[in-house]
C-alpha cells in the first residue's frame, strides 16, 4: 500500500516564508496520518501567481533556497520558482523533491507556458524540455509534470504546443521499469466553465499512462484570480477520487484502494459556513459533484473578498446600502468574509429615494448583525446642485443624476478612511458592461465582490445566502422586497433600470453570449447593446479588482483598446 497526500493549500503571493512554514505544518499532518509522500501545488513557495516578483532575480534565489531546505520527514514535492541557468535568461517554473535524511534537489521544471486568457507565463519563464521524474520511493518512479503540461493532453486548452509532456511519459522507463505514478502540481485558477474539465483530464492521462495520476490544485484567492481546490485523482479504470473545494486541507490517497480516500481538514478551521468537506469518490460513469451553482459562486467570492483583505492587511469593510439586491448581497459577503462586527454600511437616501431603501437595508444590516448608519444627502445634494447650477441647467439630465452617486462615493470613502477601512463596490458585470455606473460615485471602493457576475447570478447568490440562513436557523438578510422590486438606481424621480436597459434575463443572454463565447445574434437590439459595451471601456479600466468567476472577466481576461474605432 502506498498513500500519497496531496497538499491543497492557500499560498500569500511574495510571503515564501510563510507559505513554506504552512507546506511543512501539512507535509507534518500528512506524515502522522501515514502518508509515504506528499504533493504540493504549483509554485506554493512564491504564491501564484507571482507576476512581476519573478523578474526580481533575488526574489527566485530566496524563493529556491527556501524551496530546497523545506523539513519533511517523507518524500515531497513542492512547486518553486527556479533560477536562470545562465545570465540574462529567465527563470523556471519548477519542483524540487525534498525528504529528511535526502538531499534535496530539483526535479522538474515546467514545458508548456500558457499566454492565452488570464496567463502571461511566456513574459516570465522559459520553458523546459522534458517531463521531471524522481525515485524518492523504493521501486516507485514518479512522473512530474506542471499544470499546463497535462492540459495539452486533453485538448482543453487554444494553444498548439509542439510537445505533450504525458505522452512523453508514457514511454518513459528506467532500466526496464515504467513509471509507477505521476502527478501533477497545479495552480488552477477557478471558473464556472471548468465543472467537470479537470475530471475528463485526470481520467485520460490515467489511461494514457496505465497508472494513477494526481492533480493537486492550490486553493483561495489572488487578486482577481480564484482556486477552488478541487484535487483530483484518477485511476486507468476511470474512477477519481476529489477532494472537497473552497477550503484547505490535506487529501489522502491510498494508490491500491481509491474508496479508502480521505480528508484532512485544515487544524485552524478556515473552513466557511459554506464548505462541505468530503472526499467524493465515484466510478467512471460519473464525474465529481459541484454544489448547485448559486452556493459554489457564493463560496468564490467570499474566498476572494476574505483572501484579499487577510492577504493585504484589511481588517474593516464599508459599504452603500441602497436597498438594492447588489449592496444586499454584498453586505451579506462582506459579513461572512471579515466578520459582521467589521462591516459598516451607509444608507444614504436622496429627495430621489424610497422609504424601502432605508427599511430594506435596515433588515439586511439587522439580520447580518452589522452596523448601519443612515446619513440622509438631501442637504449636500442641494448645495451640490445650487453651486452646478448654471451647468446643470443646460446640460445632459445624465450629470444631476450623477451628482448623487458621487456625493454617496464620497461618503462611503470618507468612512472607510476615518475607520482604516476599505471600501467595496457593489456593482455587477451587466451594469459594468453597459456603463451602468459611476466613476468615482458607485464605481468607488478597493474590490468589486460582484464584479464578474451578471445581474441574474447576483439573484442566485441572494436565494444562497437566504438558504445558508434558513440552514443554520438564522433570519434570512435578503428582504423579499429587496428581491422582488424592480432594479433602479434611484437616481431620479421614479426612476428604474428597465427604462434604459432591456430586462436583465434578455441582456444577461446577449451580453454572457458575446463576452464569454463570441457568439453574437444580428439584431437591432444587440448592436445597441454591443456598442455600449465598447463605449463605456474606459470605465471598466478603472473598476476595483473583482474575483474571476467567469470564462472571459472583465481584466485580464478582456484586454479590449480604449481609443479605437471599428
Amino acid at each position: 500500500m502506498t498513500v500519497v497526500a496531496l497538499l491543497q493549500l492557500d499560498p500569500t503571493v511574495g510571503a515564501y516564508k510563510a507559505n513554506v512554514a504552512e507546506v511543512e505544518q501539512a507535509v507534518a499532518l500528512a506524515a502522522k496520518e501515514g502518508a509515504d509522500m506528499a504533493v504540493a501545488s504549483e509554485l506554493i513557495v512564491s504564491g501564484y501567481p507571482p507576476r512581476d516578483l519573478l523578474m526580481d532575480a533575488e526574489f527566485v534565489a530566496n524563493c529556491q533556497a527556501a524551496a530546497l531546505e523545506v523539513k519533511s520527514p517523507i518524500p515531497l514535492l513542492i512547486g518553486t520558482p527556479l533560477s536562470a541557468k545562465k545570465d540574462r535568461q529567465k527563470p523556471y517554473n519548477g519542483v524540487v523533491r525534498v525528504a529528511e535524511g535526502r538531499s534535496s534537489r530539483i526535479v522538474g521544471r515546467k514545458q508548456l507556458l500558457p499566454t492565452y486568457d488570464v496567463f502571461d507565463e511566456g513574459r516570465y519563464f522559459q520553458a523546459d524540455d522534458s517531463p521531471g521524474i524522481d525515485r524518492s520511493l523504493p521501486g516507485l518512479s514518479v512522473g512530474i509534470t506542471i499544470c499546463e503540461d497535462a492540459w495539452q493532453h486533453v485538448g482543453e486548452v487554444p494553444s498548439d504546443y509542439d510537445a505533450d509532456p504525458i505522452e512523453q511519459l508514457s514511454t518513459w522507463q528506467h532500466q526496464g521499469e515504467p513509471i509507477a505514478v505521476s502527478v501533477n502540481l497545479s495552480s488552477s485558477p477557478y471558473h464556472l466553465a471548468k465543472e467537470g474539465v479537470r475530471a475528463r483530464l485526470v481520467r485520460k492521462a490515467a489511461k494514457t499512462l496505465g497508472h494513477p495520476f494526481l492533480l493537486c490544485n492550490q486553493v483561495g484567492g489572488n487578486d482577481d484570480l480564484l482556486f477552488d481546490g478541487r484535487s483530483i485523482v484518477a485511476w486507468p479504470d476511470g474512477t477519481v477520487v476529489q477532494a472537497p473545494g473552497w477550503c484547505m486541507g490535506v487529501l489522502m490517497v491510498d494508490l491500491d484502494h481509491p474508496s479508502n480516500a480521505r480528508w484532512l481538514p485544515w487544524p485552524d478551521g478556515k473552513c466557511g459556513d459554506n464548505c462541505r468537506c468530503e472526499v467524493q469518490c465515484v466510478s467512471e460513469d460519473d464525474d465529481p459533484l459541484t454544489p448547485p451553482k448559486g452556493r459554489d459562486l457564493l463560496s468564490a467570492v467570499t474566498v476572494g473578498l476574505g483572501d484579499y483583505c487577510r492577504k493585504s492587511g484589511i481588517a474593516k469593510i464599508v459599504l452603500g446600502m441602497s436597498g438594492g439586491i447588489d449592496s444586499a448581497v454584498c453586505a451579506a459577503i462582506a459579513c461572512q468574509a471579515v466578520g459582521a462586527e467589521n462591516v459598516l454600511g451607509l444608507s444614504m437616501p436622496s429627495r430621489h429615494s424610497s422609504e424601502h431603501s432605508i427599511s430594506d437595508a435596515k433588515a439586511t444590516a439587522d439580520a447580518l448583525g452589522m452596523e448601519l448608519q443612515v446619513l440622509p444627502i438631501s442637504d449636500i445634494h442641494s448645495a451640490a446642485d445650487a453651486t452646478l447650477e448654471k451647468e446643470l441647467e443646460n446640460g445632459n439630465s445624465v450629470a444631476a443624476e450623477n451628482v448623487q452617486a458621487r456625493i454617496r462615493g464620497m461618503l462611503v470613502m470618507g468612512a472607510a478612511n476615518a475607520r482604516g477601512a476599505m471600501t467595496i463596490a457593489t456593482g455587477n458585470k451587466s451594469e459594468l458592461a453597459m456603463g451602468y455606473c459611476t466613476l468615482y460615485g458607485d464605481m468607488c471602493g478597493g474590490y468589486a465582490p460582484l464584479g464578474d457576475l451578471y445581474k441574474t447570478e447576483v439573484y442566485e447568490l441572494a436565494h444562497a445566502i437566504n438558504a445558508d440562513a434558513e440552514s443554520r436557523g438564522a433570519t434570512q438578510p435578503i428582504t423579499n422586497s429587496t428581491m422582488t422590486k424592480p432594479p433602479s438606481a434611484e437616481l431620479a424621480p421614479d426612476q428604474r433600470d428597465d427604462d434604459s436597459l432591456p430586462p436583465y434575463e434578455i441582456l444577461d443572454d446577449i451580453l454572457e453570449d458575446w463576452i464569454e463565447r463570441g457568439i453574437r445574434n444580428e439584431s437591432e437590439l444587440t448592436d445597441d447593446i454591443l456598442a455600449r459595451l465598447h463605449a463605456n471601456e474606459h470605465k471598466r479600466w478603472q473598476m476595483a479588482p473583482a474575483p474571476r468567476v467567469s470564462n472571459r472577466a472583465f481584466g485580464q481576461g478582456w484586454r479590449q483598446p480604449l481609443a479605437a474605432r471599428k
